[in-house]
């Protein structure tokens, strides 16, 4: 039986869950009790588990980072609540020094399963400094894993995944999808990390989009069946590890990709997605592989400006149009 819940529902389902199924499982973070976060996804877990499970902590981000990395490594299971993704660049050494390199620097004798619980996106009209998609910057550091769920369905499963993984994962949320529901199962499941899903079949282009890229390329893909051009539509869910066989499966099909994602175009996911496929996929490619990414500025506060840095459904499909037609098209 399935119903219809919100992702910020979801989440918070698979939170209580796993502390209930686990006693090495806690919560911590700034607001996190009380108040249940400010966008309260975490309302009424203290209530359920108490204060020492789910911990509210002074505003400071490389404190609580390093506490939860320590208890990671004797014994508990911290989920860190990052309020915005934006903080990411307070906790790197924590995470990135620590976190991730642990494992490997004691030969194996040390784990660090940890989960990092921060989002991302743009157009909610919170400005440069609390709107921005960081995921490509965590993605790079070995010893990391990365998700990246695009509605409450694969919100629950990853962040179940991520509690039991031995190694730490950072999962990415977009802070506009909290609302937005989806049919999740009432019976328990995991979805592994590292397989992505193909949501829509098609023959003539993979369109693969990240997180809420993955409804503009959903809504991209609506727009090209009606010109008669049929889509596959990728999401890849977790970015470390990438489920490359599903992505070059569907592009060797299609001859043609487009990859979307809501981080900054330049050295970022769109790169390394495109590189893999050129890579390991050049000889079945009949056009160019196309990157559509958020535009290399800070993002504006203006909502007129704001709406213009991300990929929209529109634009994506104009791109896959072209394509399909044989019109020569470049990243912009």
């Amino acid at each position: 039986m399935t119903r219809e819940i919100t992702l910020s529902q979801a989440v918070n389902e698979a939170i209580a869950e796993e502390m209930r199924r686990d006693e090495t499982v806690l919560l911590i973070g700034e607001d996190v009790a009380e108040a249940g976060t400010p966008f309260k996804v975490l309302s009424g877990l203290v209530e359920e588990f108490g204060t020492e499970r789910v911990i509210d902590t002074p505003i400071s981000e490389p404190g609580f980072m390093g506490i939860a990395v320590g208890a990671a490594m004797t014994g508990s299971r911290p989920i860190v609540d990052l309020m915005f993704g934006d903080f990411l660049y307070l906790v790197m050494d924590q995470l990135c020094n620590q976190a991730a390199k642990t494992h490997y620097m004691s030969g194996g004798k040390l784990n660090v399963p940890l989960v990092l619980r921060t989002n991302l996106g743009a157009t909610r009209r919170s400005a440069a400094q609390h709107s921005q998609s960081l995921h490509a910057l965590v993605a790079h550091i070995p010893g990391l894993k990365v998700a990246m769920p695009s509605s409450a369905y694969e919100a629950k499963g990853l962040l179940k995944a991520a509690v039991r993984d031995d190694n730490p994962v950072v999962i990415f949320e977009d802070k506009l999808m909290y609302q937005d529901k989806a049919s999740v199962p009432e019976e328990e499941y995991v979805l592994p990390l590292g397989e992505a899903a193909i949501l829509r079949e098609g023959s003539e282009v993979t369109l693969i989009g990240t997180s809420s890229m993955r409804q503009v390329c959903e809504e991209a893909a609506e727009i090209l069946e009606r010109d008669g051009i049929g889509a596959d539509v990728v999401d890849p869910r977790t970015l470390v590890p990438l489920d490359e066989g599903t992505i070059l499966g569907s592009v060797r099909k299609t001859s043609r990709a487009i990859v979307v994602d809501e981080g900054h175009q330049n050295f970022g996911v769109t790169a390394e997605i495109a590189a893999r496929i050129s890579e390991k996929a050049f000889y079945h490619l009949d056009a160019p592989v196309i990157r559509m990414g958020a535009m290399d500025v800070p993002v504006p506060f203006s909502p007129a400006l704001e709406d213009l840095t991300v990929p929209r459904a529109e634009g994506v499909a104009a791109t896959a149009r072209a394509i399909v037609r044989g019109v020569p098209v470049h990243a912009p």
